[in-house]
């Protein structure tokens, strides 16, 4: 069946139908990996987009589901150049074209994504639709493209009750703003007992529970928007309590201390964008989904200082927090794209952790 893209300027691709055969508007954005695809489309931080594939061929090995991210899917939609039916790999156990028809995903297949991805890169990230139906006039479609805005996705995808993995170790506190299976699964790994909080809860529930440390995890939309779930990280900064923080919890650490947070371009999604640590110089391979970043001419170096930076656009990639047990990166070391580059602040916070509980 026949599909269109239409985007908020007024483009138009056309192409074959994928997935489920519903329309829906989206923010479109582009994620550069040329594997994943499946932890992308499991991603919660995805959640009020719809996520163009920049490598031409998708799901030719199969869908894994004990590789997914979060119990669902998240993407309003997808857009991929052309779609591998018949996938070939001996862990496979579907085809994405039935994963999406089963959690109800439009997309779109066939189209120019190198062409869609240089109008996202040259205009910005837009707005956009995936529909099966033709459309004599944008007149009644364009007013409503720009019109959509993601809202505060982070309530629609933590988790709706605390959970606990037993372990033995430390005990970590999670709060879930969107967060990656892998996150918890990296700490538990370390023999680490984590607590998954949802992304409402109360700092004093947090703070009472005595965690030997608190992870603010991922997530999806503007950081500005979680004006709620602020206050309470502005209390978890103010005990002495380490805390590591990775991607949106990035960001509202530093939105809870005073600094600013502004909407990249086009953001960056993909598993391989480089990193620099300032403090060594060294550089590593990262995995990305963010449209946001911190302002670091916002920053009070009294509170934080600049740890890490993109390579690519000079952007901030991580902050060390002052006087304090924390730190906080905007890229994902628990997504293994280097494939191992970054893991090792799990380490640093473990032993961050172990260093507290010992003094």
């Amino acid at each position: 069946m026949k599909a269109f893209l239409i985007l908020e300027d007024g483009h138009v691709f056309t192409g074959t139908s994928i997935g489920a055969q519903r329309e829906v508007i989206s923010e479109i954005v582009f994620n550069t990996s040329m594997t994943g695809y499946l932890e992308v489309l499991t991603d919660p931080s995805y959640a009020g987009q719809a996520v163009t594939m920049t490598y031409p061929l998708i799901g030719n090995y199969g869908i894994c589901y004990e590789d997914m991210e979060s119990e669902r899917p998240w993407p309003d939609g997808y857009i991929v150049r052309e779609l591998s039916r018949i996938p070939s790999n001996f862990r496979s156990q579907d085809t994405i074209q039935n994963f999406l028809e089963k959690y109800e995903i439009p997309g779109i297949a066939g189209i120019d994504t190198r062409a869609l991805t240089k109008i996202l890169r040259e205009s910005g990230t837009m707005n956009g639709m995936i529909t099966t139906k033709e459309y004599e006039s944008l007149d009644e479609v364009l007013p409503r493209l720009k019109a959509y805005t993601t809202g505060k996705v982070v309530e629609k995808v933590t988790c709706r009750e605390k959970k606990v993995l037993e372990n033995d170790g430390l005990k970590v506190a999670l709060l879930d703003l969107g967060a990656k299976r892998n996150i918890a699964r990296s700490l538990h790994e370390r023999g680490c007992q984590v607590t998954v909080y949802p992304a409402g809860t109360k700092a004093e529930e947090i703070i009472a529970a005595k965690p030997d440390g608190i992870m603010l995890s991922n997530g999806p939309g503007d950081p500005k928007e979680c004006t709620s779930i602020i206050e309470e990280i502005r209390k978890l900064y103010e005990t002495d309590i380490p805390i590591f923080a990775i991607c949106l919890g990035h960001q509202l650490m530093a939105l809870a201390t005073g600094a600013d947070t502004y909407k990249l371009k086009y953001g960056h999604r993909g598993g391989n964008h480089p990193v620099r640590d300032l403090e060594t110089g060294k550089v590593y391979i990262s995995s990305q989904n963010h449209g946001y970043a911190v302002d670091t001419k916002s920053l009070d170096p009294a509170v934080a200082v600049p740890a890490f930076e993109n390579v690519n656009d000079g952007t901030n990639e991580g902050l060390r927090y002052t006087g304090k047990n924390i730190f906080t990166v905007q890229f994902h070391p628990e997504a293994c794209p280097g494939p191992q580059d970054s893991s090792y602040l799990f380490d640093r916070f473990i032993h961050t952790m172990e260093v507290k509980k010992n003094a």
